[in-house]
């Protein structure tokens, strides 16, 4: 029976699309090539604190409702917990745990000093009022007040948060400090504090390692055909960037749907179409294609820039990019990551591709504690000597013991948390 019909395999498939569980496995098979003590690895295997609150809010219409906030401490040893918090209805402690997991080995693969947390609240933002949203944003910062800090836990936007919600939370918190916070968020409006590039770090990074992928095969950028599924702010950033460095951009997708055109899409005319009516549908020049079916088109490069297991055993073998740069967390599940390393195909991970959000999330912050503030310019030359660099780490990790780039950056990551226990000691 197919894997897709049959009970058994609606399990395997299950457990496959389990992002716990995939973050369980990356980390298991890096830590074990490392041959590291095992009760380190215990150490840093789980999360050190989880956080379930509960959430009644005032709704216009006068009644009440009680939603449920996350907010998951992973790691804490390098530094304070980062990561974002995301409004999405089907938000679990286990999506939130494996959330939180990626952020510390995202921070460890770049070097920054930070470990890793996420937050995440059970609702659907598409039906609340902007009022609504900022009660519910309030009641969770008060409720985790004695768990965020610039100095323990510092939380950004993540999906369907944005600045304004960032604004909110500073602001509560600031208040119940009795004194303005700014470093308490990053990811902030540039009039409190926020960072200038902050909003395309994300998917300029993503740039910054393709260029390096590019040069590592030998591919020319200037004639690449690209694919981003993904249309928002990393998906959009990153195809602009690309398309003015040369490539050309042949497919985009959003929530809505995809589209195509094999001799390259004008990104800044669809920039201008995705104002004007929210969505890449619709676009002159190019012709509509479902979304799974775009992850499939002939390109060089595809940048998977939405959600969670978007590659997976049942499509992986189709794929025809030579290089995939992971701009969302999780896009390839680790059965379709063998199948791809099998085919030769040069996957960037999101720890390393989408790191740099979190780059200038970390500039951002030091710029709040120091009162002193960047030129743009700066902030992009600094994200660059990272992400290449850190790039470049992977590289050698990757070639020195012959495994693919996730498990490289895996083995890297876990290698830095490690030493720094082992410097710092264990508090018992």
């Amino acid at each position: 029976m197919d894997i897709e019909t049959s009970p058994a395999g609606d399990m395997g498939t299950q457990k496959e699309l389990d992002p716990l569980e995939n973050a369980r496995l990356q980390f298991e098979e890096a830590a074990a090539r490392l041959k590291l003590d095992p009760s380190f690895i215990q150490i840093i295997k789980e999360p050190r604190r989880a956080t379930i609150v509960k959430l009644p809010v005032h709704m216009d219409d006068g009644s009440f409702r009680v939603f449920t906030g996350y907010r998951v401490q992973h790691s804490i040893i390098r530094g304070p917990a980062k990561g974002g918090i995301r409004y999405h209805p089907d938000v679990t402690l286990e999506e939130v745990m494996a959330l939180a997991a990626w952020m510390t080995w995202k921070c460890a693969v770049v070097g920054i000093p930070f470990g890793g947390g996420k937050g995440g609240i059970v609702c659907d933002p598409t039906k609340m009022s902007k009022g609504e949203l900022e009660r519910l944003t309030r009641r969770y910062t008060a409720d985790l007040i004695d768990v965020f800090g610039p100095e323990s836990d510092v939380p950004a936007p993540d999906v369907n948060t944005n600045e304004q919600t960032m604004a909110w939370i500073m602001d509560t918190y600031s208040m119940h400090a009795r004194h303005t916070v700014t470093s308490v968020v990053t990811g902030k409006p540039l009039v409190l504090g926020g960072s200038a590039g902050r909003r395309e770090a994300t998917g300029r990074g993503v740039l910054f390692v393709v260029r390096e992928a590019a040069r590592r095969i030998g591919l020319d950028l200037h004639r690449a055909r690209v694919v981003v599924q993904g249309f928002g702010n990393v998906g959009s950033v990153a195809a602009d960037l690309l398309a003015r460095d040369g490539a050309h951009i042949v497919g985009v997708s959003d929530v809505k749907g995809g589209i195509q055109n094999p001799d390259g899409l004008d990104i800044h005319a669809l920039l201008q179409h995705v104002h004007a009516t929210k969505s890449v549908v619709g676009f002159h020049g190019s012709t509509p294609i479902d979304g799974k079916k775009l992850l499939e088109l002939p390109c060089d490069i595809l940048i998977p820039a939405a959600l969670e297991n978007q590659i997976t055993n049942v499509n992986a073998s189709r794929i025809q990019a030579r290089i995939i740069a992971e701009g969302a967390n999780g896009p390839t599940t680790t059965q379709a990551d063998k199948i791809l390393n099998k085919a030769g195909v040069l996957v960037v991970p999101d720890i390393l591709a989408n790191s740099g959000g979190v780059t200038v999330s970390y500039f951002e912050w030091v710029q709040d504690r120091q009162g002193f503030f960047w030129r743009e310019q700066e902030v992009n030359e600094r994200l660059e000597h990272i992400m290449v660099n850190s790039f470049h780490d992977v590289a050698r990790m990757a070639d020195e013991h012959q495994v693919s780039f996730r498990v490289a950056a895996f083995m890297l990551a876990i290698k830095r948390v490690v030493d720094v226990i082992q410097i710092r000691g264990v508090y018992a």
